[in-house]
């Protein structure tokens, strides 16, 4: 027999023993017994994946993998045909279905998130030939309902949403839909809860982010709120109560988005940890990790950006309405003075610099020259302006919709089919 067809014959008898046309019994013979259970099929493939590797040829990249001579030739040269190979792009994945003598059936590789490219072998016969192409993936977009509560096991929103399978992104969302009326870092209680439904993004059945946030309720402390989306008049869309409401406040309630705590609150005298002697403190300390973001708490012109001695790294903001804000101890600076910065712009990171004894923010806050509590001000902030008059019947049917798939007898089912 010619050695070429040497292991279709071994693999016709492995198939030939592997699944016998009669069952075996405890009376057969142990020895016929022993080798129908001992032999298996082989894989004839295997199933590679990777990431393309930097300052690196696509070549490169299937010499690694043994993939030589005229197959790699042809492949490359096909891959070619269809992208620029010089657009390869380093940390991108890529997946290689070869067979164990080296030639290739299928190759992928991820060109960013909405495209792929593929080369698919046209037969097993014969010379190596590929078709090429460049599809889009596959990506579906849903609306879903979600819930969770706050309790000592799962103490901050991001552990909540963890508990429920989501991801922190969706954390970070709810925080600012509802920064001007909860601080997280310090208003949480056990026995909280939270509904929202959110359009969710998923790619062949993977989730891949979140849209936006479309209807939620955050029950905070016993106190009921709950925000809806909405853009009036087809401008820019923003959150408003169930009575059209805006829920946004000239300042946040936090420069902290959630999850570090209060350490040390204003205060008009306390002894200072590392100088030992009472002073003031003029503003709120909170304990986050080192290079948690931190951001402005309203729209404003940075007056200051640098070191203060024992603030450290500082940056002041000048707002409207004769407030200034300042932030201490950062371990960088993003924003440079003379700088206008909107609300929530990122100003710096928590560190643990100047006079400090662990990595934490000093939020301080002035009226008119004057240090004020921060906590109790953000209180008293006026909201903006409601939906206009003329708009609030479409308004209100978008919230009937919204609330209606949160909270009818069918929300889980209807928010998922949506």
């Amino acid at each position: 027999m010619p050695k070429r067809f040497l292991v279709p014959a071994i693999c016709l008898l492995v198939a030939a023993v592997s699944s016998p046309l009669w069952p075996v019994s405890a009376t057969d013979p142990p020895s016929m017994a022993r080798l129908i259970a001992d032999v298996s099929l082989k894989r004839d493939a295997d199933f590679l994946t990777g990431f393309i590797p930097t300052r690196t040829t696509i070549a490169s990249v299937f010499d690694h993998h043994l993939i030589e001579g005229p197959e790699k030739a042809v492949l490359v040269a096909s891959i070619g045909g269809a992208i620029d190979l010089r657009r390869i792009r380093a940390g991108q994945p890529y997946t290689i279905d070869r067979l164990l003598d080296g030639r290739v059936r299928r190759f992928v590789y991820e060109i960013d998130a909405d495209r792929r490219l593929t080369a698919t072998r046209g037969s097993l016969d014969g010379t190596a030939r590929f078709h090429t192409a460049i599809e889009s993936i596959p990506k579906e977009t849903s609306v879903v309902m979600v819930e969770g509560a706050i309790d000592r096991e799962t103490d901050s929103l991001s552990a909540a949403l963890d508990k429920v399978g989501e991801r922190i992104d969706l954390a970070l969302v709810l925080a600012d839909v509802f920064s001007g009326e909860i601080d997280f870092n310090s208003d949480l209680q056990p026995g909280d809860r939270f509904r929202l439904l959110v359009a969710r993004h998923s790619r062949e059945g993977k989730l891949t982010g979140y849209g936006p946030i479309l209807a939620a309720e955050f029950v905070n402390d016993g106190r009921q709120m709950r925000a809806i989306r909405f853009a009036p008049d087809g401008g820019p869309a923003a959150y408003y109560d169930d009575q059209g409401r805006s829920l946004k406040r000239f300042f946040l309630k936090s420069p902290l988005k959630f999850e570090p705590r209060v350490t040390s609150r204003f205060a008009s005298s306390r002894k200072h940890p590392i100088l030992g002697y009472a002073r003031a403190h003029n503003g709120v300390d909170y304990q986050a990790g080192t290079g948690a973001p931190v951001v402005s708490v309203a729209p404003g012109v940075v007056t200051m950006a640098g070191s203060t001695g024992g603030g450290g790294r500082t940056v002041k903001v000048r707002h409207p309405n004769g407030y200034e804000t300042e932030y201490l101890h950062l371990s960088a600076i993003t924003v440079r003075q003379g700088t206008r910065i909107g609300q929530g712009e990122l100003v710096g990171r928590v560190g643990q610099t100047g006079l400090a004894t662990g990595p934490h923010l000093h939020y301080g806050l002035k009226k008119n020259g004057r240090y004020v509590n921060p906590i109790l001000e953000h209180r008293n902030m006026p909201p903006g302006d409601p939906v206009a008059a003329t708009v609030i019947s479409v308004f209100s049917a978008e919230r009937d919709r919204y609330l209606a798939l949160l909270f009818g007898p069918t929300a889980t089912r209807a928010a998922n089919n949506n």
